[in-house]
């Protein structure tokens, strides 16, 4: 495959400040996670020579497009150009969207945080079958451009980059999930890129 992707994860939210679970819900950005929006702009405006021949996705979640649009006005593009692509939001979490994490524990006595893939016991919450199938059809899909920048989530991020990678189950949950870097997804290597 001769594509090359930029995949970034949102920038911090409230819930994440919070220490809330998300999946399909929304809560805006934070300052430091429109600061981290920024930060990623910037550096891949150090990257690309010509940003305007990249592609640029998102899913459609608020987080995701607020930091889209930051991006694009590091990249000078307009946010007009940003497809917005339903395959990219985030695992969908049940009944555990926007709980505390600390109210699940103590609700939970028996969920094991320390596991991975914890987030798929969420009563109601999406398969790890229905993620991996979305991350699969995206990378598949002919029409994706060969220059694509994505803006996405922390999981279905982590899910893009092992099926992408051929990654095994246990590594492909283990991933970081970070908000201060992005990957390069590229000749089936990823590299992480610090902002």
């Amino acid at each position: 495959m001769s594509r090359i992707i930029y995949l970034l994860r949102h920038g911090q939210t409230r819930y994440n400040a919070e220490l809330r679970l998300q999946g399909r819900c929304n809560s805006d950005l934070t300052a430091k996670g429109e600061a981290q929006a920024l930060a990623m702009g910037a550096r891949l405006r150090e990257i690309l020579d010509e940003p305007e021949l990249w592609t640029l996705y998102a899913s459609p979640l608020g987080r995701a497009r607020q930091t889209a649009e930051f991006v694009c006005q590091q990249l000078g593009l307009d946010s007009d150009r940003i497809i917005w692509d339903e395959r990219l939001v985030e695992l969908g979490m049940g009944e555990w969207e926007s709980c505390r994490v600390p109210d699940l524990l103590e609700d939970h006595p028996t969920l094991n945080i320390s596991q991975p893939d914890w987030y798929l016991q969420a009563p109601e919450g999406e398969s790890h079958q229905s993620i991996q199938r979305r991350a699969q059809s995206w990378l598949m899909d002919p029409a994706i451009a060969e220059r694509a920048i994505v803006v996405s989530h922390g999981l279905l991020g982590a899910m893009l980059r092992g099926a992408y990678a051929d990654l095994d189950y246990a590594t492909t949950w283990s991933q970081d999930l970070p908000q201060d870097a992005f990957f390069k997804l590229s000749g089936g290597r990823i590299e992480r890129i610090k902002c």
